[in-house]
């Protein structure tokens, strides 16, 4: 089964959240609409700003694990590297 990772936020350069999913469309649509996790929900963030899929769910429960042990700057940087106006993917998923 294939997997997804994640990166939300609430705006550039906002606060960052990390996920992981099999089902990437729906799992973002949980957050938009309110169903995601606590911390999501408080800081209301919605704003799909990173994506990158792998082969195994396996492996991008490894790379979300990589990426949350990083620096803040590090996420910056993966974000800003394919995404450097912090645009909200969604619309691309949909």
């Amino acid at each position: 089964m294939p997997g997804w990772v994640y990166i939300l936020t609430n705006k550039p350069n906002g606060i960052l959240y990390a996920g992981v999913t099999a089902k990437l469309t729906q799992r973002i649509w949980d957050h938009r609409s309110g169903q995601g996790g606590a911390f999501t929900r408080r800081y209301k963030l919605k704003r799909l700003v990173y994506v990158e899929q792998h082969d195994r769910i396996e492996q991008a429960i490894q790379r979300e694990a990589l990426i949350k042990s990083w620096p803040r700057a590090w996420k910056v940087r993966l974000i800003t590297a394919i995404n450097p106006n912090w645009d909200d993917l969604y619309e691309h998923l949909i």
